[in-house]
């Protein structure tokens, strides 16, 4: 009796790689709070610029090394350039006119729907029930954080006008599906045999240099005290640098609507740290939004039972007693 290998080891170390990445990601709005005078805009440009030039740097001998590669995929690593230089601009706006978890929420509880979209219509990938499972657990809990933000909003004291609140959800999914497009494009070039170094370097590197005429025209006030560089530094490096250093390990063993939908830790995150950081509150609902992602979190990274079957026998024209292999493919379940 034998088993038939799979990937599950691997698939879990990338689980666990994303699953850091997005803690690290849920700090960024608790950690913005701290540099009120610096606008979303200048945040999104220093930690996404920056950050993505610093991979860029990291990854340079792998980049070179593979160009010939890249260069052979050159449409995907557009889309995730133009995609990388979107989407933080598009998500520090959305959580400061949205609120921090709000904005978050919508944000990164889109992407997994608009990443599944992606693979089904361009890969032709199928959803396994499981993953549905976990998305439909994680998304109904972002939508109960959504809500309760919304409603601890309105009766603060610093209510936001309705015109803000739905700029700031329009904004948010645009962030969400700009956040699946460079997740799948990264993806889509790792499956193509590019290292993940060299594919997230070169797509957070060229995206990070179209944020650089932001930053140089909205990143004054970073300047302006020690406490909004430190800020700056803060998010460029950890969240940013190390955590899509991460996240690009993740891609290297886990499809881009799994990885996406495994970030839905993050705006769990960012509300619990405003909530102890900030001093934000947060109603009963969106607590019970909390435990439905960690339930869908949970699904998704369980392990799997590997069905075990034995080898079919069978006799050849020699008489002699032979297994037939074929009688074991696809026994072995898959997330």
């Amino acid at each position: 009796m034998t088993r038939r290998r799979t990937p599950g080891g691997a698939t879990g170390v990338g689980a666990v790689c994303v699953l850091v990445a997005s803690v690290l990601w849920g700090t960024t709005g608790t950690a913005a709070t701290f540099a009120p005078a610096v606008g979303p805009l200048a945040i999104g440009a220093v930690a996404m610029g920056l950050g993505g030039l610093l991979q860029a740097l990291v990854a340079a001998p792998r980049i070179r090394r593979e160009a010939p590669r890249l260069r052979a995929h050159k449409g995907v690593v557009l889309v995730g350039l133009l995609s990388v230089g979107a989407y933080p601009l598009a998500f520090y706006s959305s959580m400061h006119l949205a609120g921090v978890a709000a904005g978050t929420v919508v944000s990164i509880g889109s992407a997994p729907l608009a990443s599944a979209l992606i693979e089904r219509v361009v890969d032709g990938r199928r959803l396994t029930r499981r993953w549905t499972t976990g998305a439909v657990l994680g998304l109904s809990g972002t939508v109960l954080l959504c809500a309760a933000e919304a409603a601890g909003a309105r009766s603060g004291s610093g209510a936001r006008s309705a015109g803000e609140t739905v700029l700031g959800v329009g904004l948010g999914l645009v962030a969400g599906l700009t956040y699946a497009l460079y997740s799948w494009a990264a993806h889509r070039l790792i499956s193509r045999g590019v290292t993940s170094g060299a594919a997230m370097g070169t797509v957070f590197g060229l995206g990070g240099l179209l944020l650089m005429p932001v930053l140089l025209a909205t990143g004054g006030p970073l300047l302006a005290s020690w406490t909004n560089a430190a800020v700056g530094v803060y998010m460029a490096l950890v969240p940013m640098f190390a955590g899509y250093v991460l996240f690009g390990w993740g891609l290297a063993h886990v499809p881009a609507s799994t990885a996406t939908t495994l970030s839905l830790l993050e705006p769990a995150v960012a509300a619990v740290l405003a909530v102890l950081v900030v001093g934000e509150r947060l109603p009963l609902p969106g607590w019970a939004g909390i435990a439905l992602v960690v339930g869908c979190l949970a699904v998704l990274t369980l392990p799997t039972r590997t069905t075990v079957r034995p080898r079919a026998a069978t006799t050849g024209a020699d008489g002699a007693a032979r297994t037939d292999t074929a009688a074991l493919a696809g026994h072995a379940e898959t997330p």
